[in-house]
Parts: C-alpha cells; structure tokens; sequence
C-alpha cells in the first residue's frame, strides 16, 4: 500500500495533466457544435475502419467453409449432369425405358469430399493422402478428382484417412478417349512434367485436334463417362502399331492440390460380381 501511494505521489503532476486534459476534452467537444461534429466524425471513420479489419480477420478465417461449401455445391452439380447423362443415354438406347432404370441412373454416384493432407509431384512415383477414411465410406479403387479433373484412385485405406496413386505415378493407367469419339487408349504419366501425361494406344482412325478435350471413357467403375481429364497438346502416329500417342496437358494442378472428391458409384459391386462371373464361364 506505501509503495502504491509513493506512486501516485511521485506522478501526481502527470495524473493531474491528464484530468485537466480529458476535462478540457469533454468541455470543447460538448459546448461547441463544430468540434463535437468533428469529434463524432472521427470517431465514426476509426470504428468503421476497425469494424472493417475485424471483417477481414473474420473473413480470412472462414474462407476454408467457404471454400468447402462450394465444393459441396459444385459436386452436387456435377452430379446432375452424370445423372442427366445417364438418362439421355438410356432413353436413346431404349425409348420405353421404365422408370426403375431413370431412379437407378439418379441415385447410381455420390461424391465424399476430402481435404488433401499430403500430395507429391516431384517424386518418380506421387502419391496424395486424404483425411477421410473407411469410417467415412472411403473404399479401395475408387476414383478421385477435383473441380478440375482427375486426380487418382484410391489406393490403401485407414478408418480416418486414406492413400490415392495420383496420376503422377507411371503404376497408374486410366481408360480415356477425346470428347466427342468412341475410340478409346490408356492416359499414363511418364515421369517429365506434373502438369502433362500421354495417352497411348489410340487407334489410328481416330479424330482428333489439338486443343480437344480428353475424357474418362467410363470402361469400369472407377470413373463415369465423361470425367474431364486435360486437353491434347500434340499427337503423332507409332509407326510399327499404327497407334497415335497424344500429349495431354491436364486439367488439375497438383501443387495446388487442397480438396478432393471421392467417386461412390452404387453399382461397383453388382459390375464386379458379373465380370467375374463372365471371366469364369470365359476360363469354362
């Protein structure tokens, strides 16, 4: 208590100072019209300002929701169109198609989204690492992608996260064709640049220009039909097997890679029972 009242003592000039200051303050700004319209001004432009930094704080931090939000949105979107897909296909196939087949095309894919905790470009062999796992509905050799393209398939799974072999590993080979054409080849990565793969294997009769699209031929149930993939940089034909091999320029960037988008599709298991079955009569 001595040394507090020592304190005050010591400094009671500067403590004086100070109350004739704020008396005098509110005395000015309270008795005279111009100074209390400037004062109000003021203080209004440095509220704001801090109301506008806490917003931007504020702001920044939600960005990851916001950012997770949208890629709900646009997989729901995305979704439609596999769907509206698989209802044009049907009805050109089968004009008195019932509705039991429209229901099963609607509810046939679903998307699990995924924030991506560790991915790998520079390697000879790139793997990506997701944090949803089995417990999430993640399952073995279920193809995954972006808002832009094709990123992997999945490839060992945990109860909480997950491995993908990205399509920057030359163990991966997708079944792919050009937007538009029914010939098909396999994309592979050849090790150079992550932002480029080659489709191999395409036959010679096929169409193509550069600048097409290349796509997922929807040949298993990985992917559907149609999954963007890159566009074509150039092409040229092997000489021995008469097969083109393009280059592709894709669509993903894998070092920004941030959230994925896990490919459900309800009917994998019914296709595999029945491949399995035709691959035994086939042995028979």
């Amino acid at each position: 208590m001595n040394e507090l009242l020592k304190f005050i003592v010591k400094y009671s000039s500067w403590f004086l100072f100070v109350l004739y200051v704020a008396a005098s303050c509110v005395l000015l700004f309270s008795s005279n019209p111009f100074q209390h319209h400037v004062y109000l001004t003021s203080a209004n432009i440095i509220s704001s300002n801090t109301y506008r930094a806490a917003n931007s704080v504020t702001s920044y931090f939600s960005l990851r929701e916001i950012n997770k939000d949208l890629q709900r949105r646009n997989s729901d979107l995305e979704l439609e169109i596999y769907r509206l897909k698989e209802i044009i296909r049907d009805q050109d196939q089968k004009a008195y198609a019932d509705t039991m087949t429209v229901d099963s095309a609607l509810t046939r894919y679903h998307f699990i989204i995924a924030d991506v905790i560790n991915n790998s470009i520079t390697r000879s062999h790139n793997y990506i690492t997701i944090e949803k796992g089995r417990l999430d509905g993640v399952e073995p050799e279920m193809g995954v992608m972006d808002q832009n393209g094709i990123v992997g398939i999945v490839n060992v799974v945990g109860d909480h996260t997950a491995r993908l072999i990205s399509i920057l590993n030359p163990y991966l080979r997708l079944s792919c064709k050009v937007k538009g054409e029914a010939q098909v080849g396999s994309l592979v990565w050849d090790g150079k640049d992550p932002g480029e793969a080659i489709l191999e294997e395409l036959p010679k009769h096929a169409k193509f220009v550069k600048g097409d699209t290349v796509v997922t031929s929807g040949y298993s149930s990985v992917f559907p039909e149609g999954v963007p993939i890159g566009t074509i940089m150039s092409g040229e034909r092997d000489r021995e097997d008469n097969f083109y091999t393009l280059r592709v320029r894709l669509f993903t960037d894998f070092s920004t890679l941030s959230t994925v988008r896990v490919i459900r599709d309800d009917m994998k298991q019914e296709l595999q029972t029945v491949e399995k079955e035709l691959e035994i009569k086939d042995n028979f």
